[in-house]
């Protein structure tokens, strides 16, 4: 696949423990190819809110634990769903906690999105990621519909997307981007 192992950590737009979003990325997770590893972030919905005042010297203690996660990374995944054709509150505080730090500049990053529908948070995250200078690899999009299916059809679905291929293919596309911008 590449020629080093590629870390990577998933963002949920959802703070669902059982989202279809989540789903989508912890089956992805069980989906890596030996070279690449996803750690679910699993801090989001417990940062405080964002104020510029509390930034630098006081920034909160989860906050820097929570961007010292991304530094780490050599990519990010995000799945998020659509909420009132929006981005879900939660997950739009933790990038504004991110807007003035260095962490996120020119990081490579994968959306994984559980839904048919949903076109409209995907334009306004493409917008928000691109203005904090985060680099979206295209070619590594991946659209697997679980959304308001059943607990069921949802596991059907990511087990076949497993089996054949499609879930290792967008990983895979998405570790050879990172590799080569490094």
């Amino acid at each position: 696949m590449t020629s080093r192992s590629v870390s990577l950590y998933a963002l949920c737009g959802s703070q669902r423990h059982a989202s279809s979003s989540r789903r989508l990325l912890e089956a992805l997770q069980s989906a890596c190819p030996g070279d690449v590893t996803i750690v679910i972030c699993d801090v989001i919905g417990d940062l405080p809110v964002f104020n510029p005042d509390h930034e630098g010297g006081k920034t909160p203690p989860l906050v820097e634990t929570f961007a010292a996660e991304i530094r780490k990374a050599d990519g990010l995944i995000v799945s998020c769903p659509e909420y009132a054709h929006g981005i879900p509150g939660g997950f739009k505080n933790a990038l504004d906690w991110l807007v003035s730090r260095d962490e996120v500049p020119f990081k490579p990053l994968m959306f994984a999105h559980a839904s048919h529908r949903g076109d409209l948070v995907l334009a306004q995250l493409t917008d928000v990621l691109q203005t904090m200078s985060l680099q979206i690899v295209q070619d590594a999009f991946l659209r697997l519909p679980i959304a308001g299916k059943s607990d069921e059809a949802q596991a059907q679905m990511l087990l076949e997307a497993r089996e054949s291929g499609l879930l290792s293919a967008s990983l895979g596309r998405f570790a050879r981007a990172i590799a080569a911008s490094t």
